[in-house]
C-alpha cells in the first residue's frame, strides 16, 4: 500500500504505478512510419495517442504546481486534437518525457492533501471539477488510452502488448 498524506490517493498512485510501465510496453518495436498510420480512419494514431499521454500526465502535475512541459507541448498544449499532415514525435521522445515526469507527479499525487483534493478547477465555461475529480479523470484516461494503444499494435500486425 502506498504512503500518501490522502488515503484518497492510495489506490489512484497504486493505478498510476501499475500503469506507468506500460507505456514503454504498448509501444515496444513499433515502427515511427507505423505511428503515423490512421488506416483511412479518422481515428487517433498511435503518435497523437502516445503524445496525448505524456502531455495529460503534464498537464496534471501543473494542475499540483510543476511548471514543466513536454517537448512536444506546442501539439498538446489546450487539449488541442490531432492535426492532419503534421509528423508527430517518435515514441523515443515521448518516452524520454513520460521517464522525466512520472517520478515528480507521482511525488506530487503521494503528496496532495485531502484540502487541496477538494479545489475546484475551472474547466471551461460553467463547468469545474475538483482536484481529486481531475485526478481520477485522469487516470481512469490513461488506461482508456493505453488500451486504444494496444488495439493499435494489433491492427498495425504487431504482437499484443505485454505486462511484464
Amino acid at each position: 500500500m502506498e504512503n500518501t498524506a490522502s488515503t484518497r490517493m492510495q489506490g489512484i498512485v497504486s493505478m498510476y504505478n501499475l500503469q506507468t510501465p506500460f507505456f514503454a510496453f504498448v509501444t515496444e518495436n513499433i515502427s515511427h512510419e507505423d505511428t503515423q498510420k490512421r488506416l483511412d480512419t479518422k481515428a487517433n494514431h498511435i503518435g497523437w495517442l502516445a503524445g496525448a499521454l505524456v502531455e495529460q500526465r503534464f498537464d496534471l502535475a501543473r494542475h499540483l504546481g510543476y511548471e514543466g512541459q513536454q517537448q512536444a507541448n506546442e501539439l498538446f498544449k489546450d487539449f488541442k486534437g490531432i492535426q492532419d499532415g503534421v509528423e508527430y514525435p517518435s515514441i523515443a521522445s515521448y518516452q524520454e518525457d513520460w521517464n522525466k515526469i512520472t517520478p515528480i507527479l507521482k511525488d506530487l499525487l503521494g503528496n496532495v492533501t485531502d484540502e487541496e483534493l477538494e479545489r475546484r478547477i475551472d474547466m471551461g465555461p460553467e463547468f469545474s471539477l475538483s482536484l481529486y475529480e481531475l485526478v481520477t479523470f485522469s487516470i481512469y484516461r490513461e488506461a482508456n488510452i493505453i488500451g486504444q494503444l494496444a488495439l493499435w499494435r494489433r491492427l498495425l500486425g504487431y504482437p499484443g502488448m505485454r505486462y511484464m
